[in-house]
C-alpha cells in the first residue's frame, strides 16, 4: 500500500512578501523568513569584498538609520543585525531584522543606502524591472506593507527563502 504524507500548506503571504521584496528591490540577492527567530533575513551580494572600514562605516549608517526611522515612526528596540560575510572575491552584506518592528518604507531606505554606497560592486539583477515597473511597485510596496502587517498577526510555522535564479525569482519553503 502506498500512503502519502501531506506536508504542512505553504502560507501564501508569507511567500508573496518574499517576491514581492525580491522584485521591488533587485539589489537584495536573497531574504528569508526565519520562524525560530520571527525575522527576515536580507542578503546583498557584492562583487568583491569591501575594505573594513567602509563595511562598518555603511554598517553603522543602516543602523543608525533604521532607528532613526523608527523613532519618526513611534517604534523602540527591534532586532537590527549587520555583518559581512566573504567568500573569495565575493562578499555578502546580511541583514536581519524582527518582522515585530520592520515596514516597507525601511526595506526600502536600506536598499536605497547598499545602492548609494556600493553601487559599483552591488550585484544587481538586470532583468528584474520591466518598463511599466513604476506602476508595479507602487502595488508591490503597498502589498509588502499589507503582508509583514499579517505575518506579525499570524506567525508562519515554515522557513522560506526567496532566491534569483536567472532573471527569475523563486522561493523555496523549508
Amino acid at each position: 500500500m502506498v500512503s502519502f504524507r501531506q506536508g504542512k500548506k505553504p502560507n501564501i503571504d508569507g511567500i508573496n512578501l518574499l517576491v514581492s521584496i525580491l522584485v521591488c528591490y533587485p539589489e537584495i540577492g536573497t531574504v528569508s523568513y526565519e520562524p525560530s527567530d520571527d525575522a527576515l533575513h536580507f542578503s546583498f551580494a557584492l562583487k568583491e569584498v569591501p575594505q573594513r572600514s567602509v563595511y562598518e562605516t555603511v554598517g553603522s549608517l543602516i543602523k543608525e538609520s533604521i532607528l532613526t526611522y523608527h523613532s519618526l515612526e513611534g517604534f523602540s528596540g527591534g532586532r537590527i543585525e549587520i555583518f559581512l560575510e566573504g567568500q573569495g572575491h565575493t562578499a555578502f552584506f546580511h541583514i536581519i531584522r524582527d518582522v515585530r518592528s520592520i515596514s516597507q518604507g525601511e526595506i526600502s531606505m536600506i536598499s536605497t543606502i547598499m545602492r548609494e554606497h556600493f553601487e559599483d560592486i552591488l550585484i544587481v539583477d538586470p532583468d528584474s524591472q520591466p518598463e511599466d515597473f513604476e506602476f508595479d511597485l507602487a502595488a508591490h510596496e503597498e502589498a509588502i506593507d499589507h503582508m509583514i502587517g499579517t505575518l506579525k498577526i499570524s506567525r508562519v510555522a515554515n522557513r522560506m527563502i526567496g532566491i534569483r535564479e536567472e532573471g527569475r525569482v523563486l522561493v523555496f519553503n523549508k
